[in-house]
């Protein structure tokens, strides 16, 4: 969801509201993009994205009578993405998949040339990997601010929490990842110096 503005998708939504199967299709191509690559982000296990996203829609179609057109949909929709990707989490009979899946997500939409397309994918994995290393609340903040542009503002109001909070929780999810990264460099170092 490339930053569709509110007025442009409200209508789509207030007829999907009414059961109109051709509103869903534009909603759908809308946010579908968005909604995949948070729970991508936010999940560890990256061979459950697509069942996060199938929850993901399920309650989309549950919630939206409750949606109060006056506010942002874009915050609405990723506190119900961050609630079912945590539910999804806690479901502790959910069976474990080892079934990783890789960057080609994004492989797919550049016209990059593929030796810059595998530094980007490879750059991309390992922040990817050290951000699965943070806690979920942490995690949350980084993906809002960094994989869904959201504002302070946004993220507070998606998580519920005071702007103070966001902006603490984003400092330290910073620091760590910095730490993450030190770590992760020094021994790369080490490991070029033995060989």
């Amino acid at each position: 969801m490339d930053r569709v503005e509110d007025n442009e998708l409200h209508p789509w939504l207030r007829l999907m509201r009414q059961g109109d199967q051709g509103a869903f299709g534009e909603v759908y191509n809308r946010i579908n993009d968005h909604i995949y690559r948070m729970v991508y982000f936010l999940s560890r296990n990256k061979g459950e994205v697509e069942d996060i996203v199938n929850e993901v829609y399920i309650a989309l179609f549950q919630a939206l009578p409750t949606y109060d057109f006056n506010k942002p949909f874009r915050a609405w929709l990723n506190g119900l993405i961050l609630r079912q990707t945590s539910n999804w989490k806690r479901k502790l009979w959910r069976k474990m998949k080892l079934n990783t899946r890789s960057w080609m997500v994004y492989a797919q939409q550049s016209p990059k040339q593929p030796e810059e397309l595998v530094i980007e994918a490879e750059n991309e994995y390992e922040m990817l990997v050290n951000v699965d290393k943070l806690s979920l609340k942490l995690r949350e903040i980084i993906v809002l601010r960094y994989y869904q542009n959201s504002s302070y503002e946004e993220m507070a109001e998606c998580l519920n929490i005071p702007l103070g909070t966001v902006k603490s929780r984003h400092h330290l999810a910073i620091r760590r990842l910095r730490k993450l990264i030190e770590i992760h460099s020094a021994g790369e170092e080490a490991s070029i110096r033995v060989q």
